[in-house]
């Protein structure tokens, strides 16, 4: 048996104001939506991934803590984390801290999406392992 990881689960405050980012800001493609009231939607993201967005019932302060139990980032990778700033920057993408170093080689630069979500930008040279 072999397990494929097909979606992520993402639970929000504001299905549709998230779904919008993921479009606007990461060129996500609405591939199915569920028309209820509240919505949910799968996107998926350059490169294949999948997120399913749907309404959460509750919610935490501590939701950006890359500490907290539980899956806690979406790693994107990227070629190069400065031209990807760049980018993000003109969709008013605000980074917090400075790229760090890359557990495995390379760069990361963490960023949130709009409920706080965090999110990551890896870049990984040739000879990592993980490249």
């Amino acid at each position: 048996m072999q397990f494929f990881v097909e979606h992520i689960g993402l639970a929000a405050q504001d299905p549709v104001t998230l779904k919008d980012w993921y479009v606007r800001v990461l060129a996500a493609k609405v591939v199915f939506e569920v028309a209820q009231a509240p919505p949910a939607f799968f996107l998926e993201l350059p490169g294949g991934v999948r997120i399913e967005i749907y309404q959460s019932d509750t919610s935490l302060t501590e939701t950006s803590n890359n500490r907290l139990a539980g899956w806690r980032h979406l790693a994107l990778k990227v070629n190069s984390i400065d031209a990807a700033r760049t980018e993000l920057a003109r969709h008013n993408i605000k980074f917090d801290e400075p790229p760090k170093p890359a557990g495995g080689g390379g760069r990361i630069l963490f960023f949130k999406d709009t409920e706080g979500n965090l999110l990551h930008l890896v870049e990984r040279p040739a000879e990592s392992p993980l490249s």
